[in-house]
């Protein structure tokens, strides 16, 4: 996990000295400065993720006389808008004026010399937690154009959305199971949105990952003295969702089983344990009973995935649903582009509601989209509503029609590589970016069929 880092500000040694000593043994990353000017500078070079700041400190222009330096470096830092982690307080001069003017500046907290071990730490912890809860939140907000939650009103989504309110607020892990398109990262963030967990949301699609870096990506590596971080690192106190969890080879499998019994895993490379405490939502499209069954898929490892199972049901299992998912696209999308949202009159309501919708949820908001974008007239009729389902390849995550070129106007490598693209455009989007699936429907090698993509330019990510 990120080593976090704290800056001491503190004019007296033997301060600095125990402090250091006491936050390297809890395994902090620590800096130190003996006054306002060279903390103001190892401030803005060493990025803390928290600062302790003596208040009482020598004037920058007389090491004799005494001043509230460190009081006039938190205000400066204020004004100039560059606080933006918390900042503790400490003094033995402290008095409860001194504390209120200090937390209107933005301090966190102050404490008084001497210091107390205990509560010197129980501060920091407290303070450092509360502002990765700050990020957190302040991400989210950030992703307010994304959807957060299943929408609909009918029984099935109705219950599907308690179950998740309920088990959110829980720490056990999650095992999502529905089709291609229903909303199973939808239900993961909600399942993160409804905890209390104070870490990131991380979501990591293993479709999109050659079979070869999966364990890269999730446990990080360490080579010649360099070191990335993988997953668990970065959803420490969070959530991990895994996505298409039945594309994990069995080795890996071994090592993910190893990691969620023991709490604690070693990088790729690395010979340091390192512990997480992370909240596990996987999910899956396919059949994991059979794969299990198969030899497919460890026994113990689904034994461990699937303490709670929800399933996100399809959208031929909730069509009353449809109108009101359709309109809330339609609005979201008109707010964002600052259009007029569309109407949907009642011949075009019938055809949406007698569509078999195979690429589900996600179909209708690509439908949708396309509807409000393209078309500039205030009401979408059953036409153009067909006209626009007959254009869809599969379950694509693009709003782009399929247009075939002629191929008796190129020459034989571009008609082929034309034909190529567009085959594994179509085969990719039914499957939902699952190349491992891909690999296995079109009878490709996995390997061959990733340099394949990558020669012509298909983005697996999406």
């Amino acid at each position: 996990m990120k080593q976090e880092k704290i800056l001491i500000i503190d004019d007296e040694p033997d301060i600095r000295s125990i402090i250091t000593d006491i936050l390297e043994d809890e395994g902090y990353q620590i800096e130190s400065a003996e006054n306002a000017a060279e903390g103001n500078e190892k401030f803005n070079d060493f990025q803390p993720d928290l600062v302790l700041l003596d208040i009482w400190m020598p004037n920058s222009d007389s090491s004799d006389d005494e001043g509230n330096e460190g009081l006039k470096l938190l205000e400066h830092w204020k004004n100039v808008g560059s606080l933006n982690q918390p900042v503790i307080m400490i003094s033995g001069h402290g008095n409860v004026e001194t504390a209120v003017e200090a937390v209107k500046n933005g301090a966190y907290d102050f404490l008084e010399k001497p210091l107390s071990t205990s509560a010197l730490m129980l501060t920091i912890n407290r303070a450092l937690e509360t502002e990765r809860l700050r990020k957190e939140n302040e991400r989210l907000r950030q992703e307010s154009g994304q959807q957060h939650e299943l929408i609909g009103s009918s029984p099935t989504i109705n219950e599907a959305r308690r179950q998740i309110q309920l088990i959110g607020a829980t720490d056990s892990w999650v095992l999502l199971t529905g089709e291609v398109g229903t909303g199973k990262n939808i239900a993961a963030r909600s399942l993160h949105i409804a905890s209390h967990r104070i870490g990131a949301f991380v979501q990591l699609n293993l479709a999109a990952i050659p079979a070869e870096n999966i364990a890269t990506r999730l446990f990080g590596v360490e080579f010649d003295g360099q070191q990335q971080i993988g997953c668990f690192e970065e959803a420490h106190l969070g959530t991990l969702f895994i996505n298409e969890v039945l594309d994990i080879d069995l080795e890996t499998q071994g090592k993910l089983l190893s990691a969620l019994q023991d709490q604690r895993f070693l990088r790729v490379g690395g010979k340091q344990f390192i512990e997480f405490d992370v909240r596990i939502v996987a999910a899956t499209n396919g059949d994991i009973d059979e794969a299990v069954s198969k030899g497919l898929f460890r026994e113990d490892l689904y034994f461990r995935l699937n303490v709670i199972p929800i399933r996100v049901p399809s959208l031929r299992e909730r069509k009353e649903d449809i109108e009101e998912i359709a309109k809330f696209h339609i609005a979201r999308l008109a707010k964002q582009n600052n259009l007029k949202p569309r109407e949907i009159d009642s011949e075009a309501l019938v055809s949406m509601l007698e569509y078999s919708w195979p690429g589900n949820v996600r179909q209708l908001i690509n439908v949708v989209n396309r509807l409000q974008l393209l078309n500039p007239n205030a009401v979408i009729t059953a036409e153009e509503f067909i006209s626009s389902v007959d254009r869809e390849i599969g379950t694509s995550n693009s709003s782009d029609s399929l247009t075939i070129p002629n191929y008796f106007e190129l020459s034989m490598r571009e008609a082929r590589d034309s034909f190529e693209s567009l085959y594994l455009q179509y085969q990719l989007n039914k499957v939902d970016n699952n190349v491992s699936q891909l690999a296995k429907n079109i009878g490709m090698e996995r390997t061959h069929l990733y340099r394949k993509l990558k020669t012509l330019g298909i983005d697996t990510k999406k």
